[in-house]
């Protein structure tokens, strides 16, 4: 009789092979990003941007040192126009694109992929795009970009986007280490996500801390407590400040092999809602343990909605036991290495109240790989954020996950060498 180790392989194996190709062809975002090669020695430098107009047509202006490339479309439900450019400098004055004027509500900026920056505008009401060009520096004037946008109703706005046929055609950011070989190691893989990255900051503390730059700093300092023990393989999902969408950081996952699935991340909660602190672990579930719960794993789920892109889910109904077995034994495991994960970082990092929670976070959903994802702690407590921007306090806490780490797998690949005799 096959042992149960075996079985599992069996199972795992079977639904990463139905699943691959469904990923493959479905989980593009919908939408087609242009990334035209940078020219130049520097990316172009944006300097200023400025709207003007009214309700029923309005001009959008960036002023830019050259001239460059542009695609744009447009997502409904918010409304939203997008503008894909080759990377850009932003030097854009404090504040920019929090209000707008006309049919421009506001719209922000940033780096969305290696190479590639990305303008999305947030619309006060259905809108068309009328024309969208880059025209050079004339007479000591700088290049600039223009976008005129003009009044439309919703069934025209949806028309628009069903003609353009873009969906599924986007170039994603391939996670930085994503080629790296792993034939011929038999290591478990851990794969750790640095939530959020790029135009996509996460939450701020009072002083413009941005989460993206503390989890990303505690995710390398992790990486390098668990390989220095030399049992694992390491991945990061990113390793600088580059924008990867939820489904991407679940496909790297589990094309690498994941033994195991680390989202970390930092919460925050608005001065309405009162105060609260320290960290927390969460699993996969639809149904949310609590109401705090629910609004995290949704704020979470919006990150592709502020890089300008919405997510669908994947069906549920491919290989259809087979993932159902799979996903059972997984949240099993994840959530015997939430219960590892807390004790062990008890010794070292304040604790929310309830530290294991659950939601249904996109980011945890691969079927055959034990995910959890970590909030360190609240940047809008006074405390949590004193740790959060401690040296002494990352280093601290990394070394604790890296050991709850070391003491899950210790305990797995015992079983399975056990099953194997």
């Amino acid at each position: 009789m096959r042992s149960q180790p075996m079985v599992i392989q069996a199972v795992r194996l079977a639904v990463r092979l139905a699943f691959f190709a469904l990923i493959a062809a479905g989980a593009g975002l919908a939408a087609g990003a242009a990334a035209a090669p940078v020219g130049g020695d520097s990316p172009p430098l944006a300097a200023n941007a400025r709207v003007g107009g009214d309700e029923t047509q309005t001009r959008f202006i960036v002023d830019l040192s050259r001239k460059i490339e542009l695609h744009v479309f447009t997502l409904a439900d918010p409304y939203r126009v997008v503008v894909d450019i080759p990377q850009v400098t932003f030097r854009l004055p404090p504040k920019a694109g929090e209000t707008g004027r006309g049919l421009i509500k506001a719209f922000r900026f940033g780096l969305v992929m290696a190479g590639g920056s990305r303008i999305v505008i947030d619309l006060a009401k259905p809108a068309r795009v009328d024309k969208a060009f880059v025209v050079d520096a004339t007479d000591g004037a700088p290049a600039r970009l223009v976008l005129d946008l003009a009044a439309t109703d919703r069934e025209n706005f949806l028309r628009k986007i069903v003609l353009d046929q873009r969906f599924g055609h986007v170039q994603t950011p391939p996670p930085p280490r994503e080629q790296q070989s792993l034939s011929g190691d038999s290591r478990p893989v851990i794969v750790l996500d640095p939530g959020h990255g790029g135009i996509d900051t996460g939450t701020k503390g009072p002083n413009g801390q941005m989460e993206k730059d503390i989890v990303l700093d505690l995710a390398k300092r992790l990486e390098g407590k668990i390989e220095a023990a030399g049992k694992y393989r390491v991945l990061l999902t990113r390793s600088d400040d580059t924008f990867v969408p939820l489904a991407e950081r679940v496909r790297f996952a589990r094309e690498a092999g994941a033994a195991l699935f680390m989202s970390i991340h930092a919460d925050s909660l608005p001065h309405r809602e009162g105060d609260a602190q320290g960290a927390t672990v969460y699993t996969l579930s639809e149904t949310a343990t609590d109401p705090a719960a629910a609004r995290l794993a949704e704020q979470e789920n919006r990150a592709d909605v502020i890089a300008g892109v919405d997510l669908k889910d994947q069906p549920e109904d491919v290989a259809g036991i087979l993932i159902d077995l799979a996903q059972r034994e997984t949240k099993t495991f994840s959530v015997e290495f939430a219960n590892k994960l807390v004790g062990v970082m008890k010794r070292t990092t304040r604790l929310h109240k309830e530290p294991i929670k659950s939601a249904g976070f996109r980011v945890l959903r691969a079927p055959d790989v034990p995910s959890v994802l970590v909030e360190l702690g609240y940047v809008s407590n006074k405390e949590d954020l004193q740790s959060l921007l401690s040296d002494s306090w990352r280093d601290h806490t990394a070394a604790a996950i890296a050991a709850a780490i070391d003491g899950y797998f210790s305990t797995h690949l015992a079983g399975a060498r056990a099953g194997a005799n």
